[in-house]
């Protein structure tokens, strides 16, 4: 049966995780193309000094693309259960609805991390040829709120499209902008380091909105 959903849901987001692969890979090779430039023409001791005196990461470019590539999992995984009105066959599995919807949500956690990590390995690669390991350790912490801002994205998009209320899908939405606020205040590196753990937490117990809402749609609430 878990089989079955797995690649149901595979199926979906086949396309999309191609696409947001591409994307992802087109925005590195972009990225590092012009890091390698400033390396030819001026040395990798200029990297340092930007790392150091103008507190970036280099890589800003990527900076919202998880929050987006949640955004978009979520709303190909679930949209067309609500939509196309299979959400309340799917819940009618020989399955109870939590697993169910639990197995759905796992599945769309694991293509972002997976997305997520390897994006993580490429850059501290790539980024160890120029510059010292402190320094690249220090891009790859900072970047961790980005993946972060991705899982709580994807999290909520899911909420909001499972939710069968318009008033609490606008309510939810509200809230996800502001939350999406929170994750990008501070353009400073590792400026999250000591609220990190704090902001998983509060991403994970947002999980707990989905099966609210499946609770409200399983009770016929309009």
């Amino acid at each position: 049966m878990f089989k079955a959903i797995i690649y149901k849901e595979w199926l979906k987001t086949r396309w999309l995780i191609a696409g947001i692969a591409a994307v992802g890979a087109g925005m590195l090779f972009y990225s590092f193309l012009n890091l390698a430039k400033v390396v030819e023409f001026r040395g990798a001791e200029i990297l340092w000094s930007t790392l150091i005196a103008k507190d970036t990461v280099l890589l800003e470019l990527f900076r919202y693309v998880p929050a987006a590539a949640g955004v978009l999992l979520a709303l190909a995984q679930f949209l067309p259960e609500v939509q196309m009105k299979r959400l309340k066959l799917t819940l009618h599995l020989p399955v109870k609805e939590s697993v169910m919807t639990g197995c759905i949500t796992c599945y769309g956690l694991v293509v972002l991390t997976a997305f997520c990590a390897i994006h993580a390995l490429v850059c501290a690669v790539l980024l160890g040829r120029w510059i010292p390991a402190e320094l690249v350790s220090r891009i790859t912490s900072t970047m961790l709120v980005w993946y972060l801002a991705g899982w709580a994205a994807y999290l909520w998009t899911c909420a909001i499209c499972i939710e069968p209320t318009w008033r609490l899908r606008i309510v939810l939405a509200a809230l996800l902008a502001a939350l999406m606020g929170l994750f990008f205040l501070s353009p400073v590196p590792e400026a999250y380091n000591g609220f990190l753990p704090w902001l998983a937490l509060y991403t994970l117990a947002s999980a707990m909105l989905i099966f609210g809402g499946i609770e409200r749609f399983k009770e016929g609430v309009q």
